[in-house]
C-alpha cells in the first residue's frame, strides 16, 4: 500500500503540472471531451445490455416484427458507438501529443538551464540515459496514463451501472439448485466479487515481479543503444587502434543483459498469460453456469438469460480490470519511476548550485576577473586548485601553465560557473562575454554556417563573414560548403576542428577568450600564425590560454601556473613559483 501511494504521488507530480500549464485549457478541454465520451460509451453498454433480453426474448418467441424492430435499435446504437469510439480515439491522440510535446519541452528545459546537464552528470549521472527518458519514457508515460486512468474510469463507472442491474437479475433468477431455490440477495454480483477479487489477486502474486524487470529492460535497452553511439561518435580512434573485436565484445556483454533480462520478461509473461487467458476463457462461461439451472427450470427466459450473462460480463470485467492491464500497469510503473527519479536528478543538480557552500560567480564592476579566497575541489571534496587576490587583469594575455590534472580546466569550467564544488568567490566584470574553446570544439549536426555560429542563430553572420574568417584560420576549401549537412566532429580532422572553433572566436569577439590547448592539435607554425591572427582581430579582447608549449610564451604578456600547494595546487605568478 505504501509503495501504491508512493507511486501515485510521483503519476500526480509528473501529470499536474501540465493541467496547470499555458495549454491547460486545451488539455481540460481535450481530456474532459475523452472522459465525457468514455461515459457515453458506458451508457451505449447498458443499452446494449437491455437491447440483449429483447432480442434474445423474441428470438425465442420467433417473433418477427419485434426481431427487425430491435435489428434496427441496434444498427443506430452501434453507429452512435463506432462515431464515439472513432473521436475517442482521435481526440485522445490530440491530447497525447500535446501533453507529450508541452513534457518534453520543460524536461529539456530543466535539463539544459544553465549547465544542470553537466552537473547532473558530475553527481555520477544517477538518472542514467537523459535521452531515453525525454523520448520513449514521456511518450510511454502520457499513453499508459491516459489508457489506465480511462480504463479505470470505465470500469468504476460500468460496475457502477451494471451492479444494480445485475443485482435485480439475481432476484428475477434465483440460485436454483437441485431443484430447490435459495434466495441469496444479489448472489449474481457475489460471485463477479468472489471470481474478480480471486483472480486480482493470484494475477498479482504471479505478474509483480514484471515491475523490476522492466524498469531493468528499459535501462539495459537504453545502456546498450548509448554504447552504439559511442562506437559511432569515436569510430576514426577504434579503426586506429584496430579495437573492432574488443567493442564488439564489450558491446556484446551490454546486449547479452538484454537478451538475459528480456529471457526473464518472456518467463514471467508465460506464466501470467497462461493464468490470465485461462481466467478469461472460464469468466465467458461462468455466468452460464451460474444462471442455467433457473433457465432450466423456466424461472427465467432466453433473453433474461442471455442479459444476465452480458452483465456479469461487464461487472466481472469492471472487477477484473487490473488483470485485464497488469502488464502495462507493471510497464507503466517502471516508466513513472525512471521519470521521477529524472527529476529528482535535475532538482539536485539544481539545488548542488544555488546551495551556500558553493564557489559564488559574481557579475560587478568592468575590470579584471578577481578570484577570492577560492578553492576548487573534486566531487568527491579532495582540495584540488586554491588561489586568493588573484586577478586575470583586462586587455592582458595570460598563459596558465601546470602538470598534467592540476586542475588548469577545472579552473576555466569554475570561472565559466559551471564547476559547483567548492568554495570562495569569482568575480567576472557586468555584462563581459566569455567564450571558452577547449581542446574538442563541439559543433551541432547540420550545416556548416550553424556549426560555425554556434551557440548564436543560424544567419546571424553573413556568409561573406564566414567565408573570409574561414580563410584567414587557414580553411578557404569549407567556404563553399556553408549549406552542407554534415557531422562536423567526425567529418573534419582535429586540427580542421580547432581552426574552426578559433573562426567562431573572431566572428563572436568575446570580451574574454579562454583557449583550453584549443592549439594543441597545430604544427607550432600554425599555432604561432593564428595567435597572431587573434592578436590583429581581437585587440581589446583579453585572452586567457592553457598550454604545454614553451613557444607559446612569446603570445602572453603574463605566465601563471599551478604549483603544488599541500594536497593540491596554487595558481600563482611564474616568477613566484620559481622563487618559492
Amino acid at each position: 500500500m505504501k509503495n501504491l501511494r508512493s507511486i501515485l504521488a510521483a503519476v500526480w507530480r509528473i501529470s499536474v503540472p501540465y493541467f496547470r500549464s499555458e495549454d491547460k485549457w486545451a488539455g481540460r478541454g481535450l481530456l474532459a471531451a475523452v472522459i465525457a465520451i468514455e461515459l457515453a460509451i458506458v451508457g451505449i453498454n447498458v443499452l446494449i445490455n437491455q437491447w440483449n433480453a429483447r432480442f434474445y426474448n423474441a428470438l425465442q418467441e420467433r417473433n418477427w416484427d419485434s426481431f427487425v424492430s430491435e435489428i434496427i435499435y441496434f444498427s443506430v446504437v452501434v453507429t452512435v458507438f463506432i462515431v464515439l469510439a472513432v473521436y475517442q480515439l482521435y481526440l485522445n491522440q490530440w491530447l497525447q501529443i500535446r501533453w507529450r510535446r508541452w513534457m518534453t519541452a520543460q524536461y529539456l528545459g530543466d535539463w539544459l538551464h544553465h549547465a544542470n546537464h553537466y552537473r547532473m552528470q558530475l553527481q555520477g549521472d544517477a538518472a542514467d540515459n537523459p535521452d531515453q527518458r525525454m523520448t520513449d519514457d514521456v511518450k510511454l508515460f502520457v499513453d499508459r496514463t491516459l489508457n489506465i486512468g480511462v480504463g479505470l474510469l470505465n470500469s468504476i463507472v460500468t460496475l457502477a451501472s451494471f451492479v444494480a442491474i445485475l443485482w435485480a437479475l439475481s432476484n428475477a433468477a434465483p440460485l436454483h439448485l437441485f431443484g430447490q431455490d435459495y434466495p441469496i440477495p444479489g448472489y449474481l454480483v457475489w460471485g463477479a466479487l468472489i471470481y474478480s477479487v480471486l483472480g486480482t489477486i493470484l494475477t498479482h502474486l504471479i505478474g509483480w515481479p514484471l515491475v523490476g524487470i522492466d524498469f531493468r529492460q528499459q535501462q539495459y535497452e537504453a545502456d546498450f543503444r548509448f554504447n552504439l553511439v559511442r562506437v559511432r561518435e569515436n569510430s576514426e580512434q577504434i579503426a586506429l587502434l584496430h579495437g573492432e573485436q574488443a567493442e564488439r565484445e564489450r558491446l556484446m556483454v551490454r546486449f547479452g543483459r538484454v537478451v538475459e533480462n528480456w529471457l526473464a520478461i518472456m518467463n514471467r509473461t508465460k506464466k501470467i498469460t497462461a493464468f490470465t487467458a485461462s481466467y478469461n476463457q472460464a469468466s465467458v462461461i461462468f455466468p452460464y453456469v451460474l444462471v442455467a439451472p433457473a433457465y432450466f427450470a423456466e424461472k427465467i427466459q432466453l433473453g433474461g438469460m442471455m442479459q444476465t450473462a452480458s452483465a456479469f460480463s461487464n461487472v466481472q470485467g469492471a472487477l477484473s480490470f487490473f488483470i485485464t492491464i497488469y502488464r502495462q500497469l507493471a510497464e507503466w510503473q517502471a516508466v513513472v519511476n525512471r521519470l521521477d527519479g529524472f527529476e529528482a536528478g535535475i532538482v539536485a543538480a539544481r539545488e548542488l548550485a544555488d546551495r551556500d557552500d558553493r564557489i559564488h560567480v559574481n557579475k560587478a564592476g568592468d575590470g579584471a576577473i578577481d578570484l577570492k579566497d577560492l578553492t576548487l575541489r573534486l566531487p568527491n571534496g579532495t582540495p584540488l586548485v586554491t588561489a586568493d587576490g588573484f586577478s586575470l587583469r583586462k586587455g592582458e594575455r595570460t598563459l596558465v601553465t601546470g602538470p598534467s590534472g592540476s586542475g588548469k580546466s577545472t579552473l576555466f569550467r569554475a570561472i565559466a560557473g559551471i564547476w559547483p564544488f567548492g568554495s570562495g568567490s569569482i568575480t567576472v566584470p557586468a555584462g563581459a562575454t566569455l567564450m571558452m574553446l577547449p581542446q574538442r570544439p563541439y559543433f551541432p549536426t547540420g550545416t556548416l554556417r550553424a556549426a560555425v555560429e554556434y551557440p548564436a542563430k543560424e544567419g546571424a553572420f553573413t556568409p561573406a563573414q564566414i567565408s573570409q574568417t574561414l580563410e584567414l584560420v587557414g580553411l578557404p576549401k569549407l567556404a563553399s560548403q556553408l549549406d552542407e549537412h554534415g557531422h562536423w566532429n567526425r567529418t573534419l580532422s582535429l586540427g580542421e576542428q580547432q581552426r574552426l572553433g578559433l573562426a567562431r572566436a573572431l566572428l563572436h569577439v568575446p570580451q574574454y577568450l579562454f583557449l583550453d590547448e584549443a592549439t594543441a592539435s597545430l604544427d607550432e607554425p600554425s599555432e604561432a600564425a593564428l595567435y597572431r591572427l587573434l592578436e590583429a582581430k581581437l585587440p581589446a579582447t583579453t585572452i586567457i590560454s592553457i598550454g604545454h608549449r614553451s613557444t607559446l610564451d612569446a603570445f602572453h604578456d603574463r605566465n601563471v601556473v599551478l604549483a603544488r600547494a599541500g594536497d593540491g595546487f596554487a595558481l600563482q605568478d611564474s616568477k613566484s613559483a620559481t622563487a618559492s
